[in-house]
């Protein structure tokens, strides 16, 4: 069954160390010793990693000799940004619908408190007696 690209980067995101990985890439390229470095694994179980999130396309390898760095390529994060946005401004708008409710709510409140301290000067205005 074939994957579409942003399944493959939500999927290479999903795991912590993944995204460690990328976070470390973002200031330069790195080899897999350096990467492995933070982590308590084995240089392969990092190289597994790497794999992964070559396929999906966050990163970018190139051949030095034996050097083999890998480097960030945040193309597939578009993506996932633009994804993620059409739910921002979903929640966006519902909790804006909620700020106008619970302000609705307070505004109530705050006038069924008000009426009374109001209606007491009130009538005692309208009577002429001032207390």
């Amino acid at each position: 069954m074939p994957t579409d690209q942003l399944s493959n980067t939500l999927s290479a995101l999903a795991d912590p160390t993944r995204r460690a990985i990328l976070a470390r890439l973002v200031s330069g390229e790195a080899s897999v010793t350096e990467l492995a470095r933070p982590f308590e694994m084995t240089l392969p179980g990092v190289s597994k990693h790497l794999k992964v999130l070559e396929r999906a396309g966050l990163i970018g390898r190139s051949r030095e000799a034996q050097w083999r760095p890998a480097c960030l390529d945040a193309g597939p994060l578009k993506a996932v940004a633009d994804y993620v946005e059409e739910y921002r401004r979903h929640w966006e708008e519902r909790f804006d619908r909620l700020d106008d409710y619970l302000k609705e709510l307070q505004e109530k409140e705050r006038e069924a408190r008000e009426p009374r301290r109001n209606g007491i000067k009130g009538k005692e205005k309208e009577d002429g007696r001032d207390k």
